[in-house]
């Protein structure tokens, strides 16, 4: 009897470890959830028949504090029940402006998001959900400009798609010039290229002559390094054809003297 009391008892001891360790391996290997944020919620007609649909943009954050926003996705429900996603690069402060830019008559999704890095870049995104079909429109690639600097303390900027050039005076910042090896007093080192930075942003805007609204660019031309900025590229752009065509460029110069060229 005590031998059966004695295996009962150390059947039950081992049975009981076993449990122990299972409950103790499920909480050590549980991983946290991520969590999910409703960042804005819209009620607007995209799909064209005349009745509101549902947008709500959602986000999972880079971590519970962060301000960083690393999944950021759009659920629509439509006003017949139809369901559509659609996914968006993270960022800081998303957000969809409604606009018809395509010009079917049918309000369009634009999302936009800052990345936080320098230059003050935007992630941006263009759909159409017309019909219950989801489009995705693109923006425009952003113009083709070249830039030098020249002997003198001197930058020339080119832009190809309109033959538009300009000579910025640089003048002011030849100490830092200098002292960086780009110039040698006022020759230049080396021939070397002005910083082209990416489109930063598009913003909806009326565009002259042309009916509806079109978008502007605005792209940052550096000169040493990224905060060296030493003026903007406003584009101008509206799409037709199914295509977006690049309207006319204005040159907004930092505050030196700035001589055009020639348009």
């Amino acid at each position: 009897m005590r031998k059966e009391l004695l295996f009962a008892f150390g059947a039950f001891f081992i049975l009981s470890l076993h449990a122990i360790a299972g409950n103790f391996s499920d909480d050590t290997n549980e991983q946290p959830k991520d969590t999910e944020l409703t960042i804005h919620s819209y009620t607007k007609d995209i799909t064209g028949d005349g009745k509101k649909d549902e947008i709500i943009l959602k986000a999972v954050p880079f971590s519970p504090d962060a301000l960083f926003l690393k999944e950021v996705w759009a659920e629509i429900t439509t006003s017949n029940g139809s369901e559509i996603r659609i996914d968006y690069d993270g960022g800081y402060e998303p957000k969809i402006e409604f606009v018809d830019l395509n010009h079917d008559g049918i309000k369009d999704m634009l999302y936009s998001a800052a990345t936080g890095g320098s230059g003050g870049l935007y992630d941006m995104d263009l759909h159409t959900v017309a019909g219950n079909k989801l489009i995705d429109l693109g923006l425009p690639p952003g113009p083709v400009i070249q830039g030098q600097f020249q002997d003198g303390y001197k930058a020339a900027v080119t832009f190809t798609d309109t033959n538009q050039s300009y000579t910025i005076d640089l003048s002011s910042r030849k100490d830092d010039y200098e002292r960086l090896g780009i110039y040698t007093d006022g020759k230049l080192n080396e021939p070397m290229e002005l910083m082209v930075l990416p489109a930063a942003f598009y913003k909806p805007a009326k565009i002259e002559g042309k009916q509806g609204k079109g978008v502007k660019g605005y792209q940052q031309i550096s000169g040493a390094y990224k905060a060296d900025g030493i003026g903007t590229a406003v584009s101008s752009w509206y799409y037709e054809n199914d295509k977006w065509n690049l309207i006319k460029i204005k040159w907004v110069a930092a505050p030196e003297q700035t001589q055009k060229m020639g348009d």
